[in-house]
This record gives structure tokens, sequence and C-alpha cells, in this order.
């Protein structure tokens, strides 16, 4: 009996790309179970489409300003994505809103990661406003997309300890060490293992 077909990854990157250097490590070993066939990015010159091209990996970039359209954009991004034919789609820090003819796409497969403990600080200053609150405890979170902000169905969520010290800069780097392993570790109970949402639980067996 042969092994199964590696899981086919397309990730969505706007940056550094360290995700995406995690993610490339871990699929190194065939047991992870996927492989990064593509990389996308919302702009040209960034450090994570160094790290794809570098790897030998296919890369495409959709600048919304590209576009007459927010919804030709959405169009392309779908097209572009779907020509890789991906099991999971991943927004590995992808600054975009995808729109509805994305998640009609890749909506139940199109995952991202966000730095805060959902339904609480969602959006783009998830520590700052997480220390402005003043909660003792903060994270991050992985889920699935949907047509809100941060408002998808989560798959899982890591824990950080709030120091009395913390800047937002201190605790945002604790954070992302964090969701950096909780995004790899998931990616491949996901793709090794399957999973079912129903009624906004995601379970994997």
């Amino acid at each position: 009996m042969t092994d199964p077909a590696p899981a086919r990854l397309v990730v969505l990157i706007s940056g550094s790309g360290s995700n995406l250097k995690a993610l490339l490590e871990a699929t190194a070993d065939p047991a992870y179970g996927a492989v990064v066939v593509a990389v996308g990015a919302d702009r040209d010159g960034i450090a994570g489409l160094e790290i794809a091209s570098a790897a030998g990996i296919p890369t495409f970039v959709d600048s919304v300003k590209a576009y007459p359209t927010r919804d030709d954009w959405d169009a392309a991004l779908t097209g572009h994505v779907a020509e890789h034919r991906p099991d999971l789609v991943i927004s590995a820090g992808f600054l975009k809103l995808a729109g509805k003819q994305f998640l009609d796409a890749f909506g139940d497969r199109y995952i991202n990661t966000h730095n805060a403990l959902l339904p609480a600080f969602p959006g783009i200053h998830g520590p700052r406003d997480a220390l402005a609150y003043g909660v003792k405890v903060a994270g991050a979170t992985l889920f699935f997309v949907d047509a809100g902000v941060d408002t998808g169905p989560i798959i899982a969520q890591t824990v950080v300890p709030v120091l009395d010290d913390d800047t937002e800069d201190t605790l945002t780097e604790r954070i992302k060490v964090a969701e950096r392993v909780q995004l790899v570790d998931h990616v491949g109970k996901l793709v090794r293992d399957g999973w079912t949402i129903q009624d906004r639980k995601v379970r994997i067996p």
C-alpha cells in the first residue's frame, strides 16, 4: 500500500514570511503530510517572496491597486490560488480580506491566525487592545475564515501570559512565537487527520 500524496498548501503572505518559513521547515519532513505548492502575496519586494523563491516554490503577486475593482482583484486571487489545486489555503500574515468569490471557492479550507484570543480583540491591533483592557492572558487563535473580520469557526487557541512590564512590542513578539508553533502543529493535524465543521465547532478526529 502506497502512502497518500501529501496535501497541497497554498500560503498567502504580506511581509517577512516567518510563518511561511516555519511551514517550509515542517513540510521538509515527509511525515508532516503536506507540501507548499505556491506562495501568493499582495505586494512585490517582500522577504517572504524571496524565501519562497529560494526554496523553488512558484509565487504570484496580486496587488489590489493593479485591478479596477476589489471584485476584480478577488477574482484574480481566486483564479491564481485555484491553479495550484490546494487542499488548504493558509493566510500567513496576509493583510487583505478575501471577498465572496474567494470564500465561495475556499471558505471551508482557508485558515488564518490572529494574535488574540477571539472573539476578544479582533482586528489589526489585538495585542495593543488586550493590553489596554488589562487582561492577564493573551494569545493566538487559528480559525477558518468567513465573511466577517476574525469571526470564523475556531480551530485552536494558545494562551500567552501578560506580564506586568509588557509593552505592545514585547507581548506581540511572544504571541508570534506561540502562534507559529500552533499554526504548524494544527496545519499538520488538519492535513493528516481531516476535519469537520458543524455548528461553528471544528473537530479534528
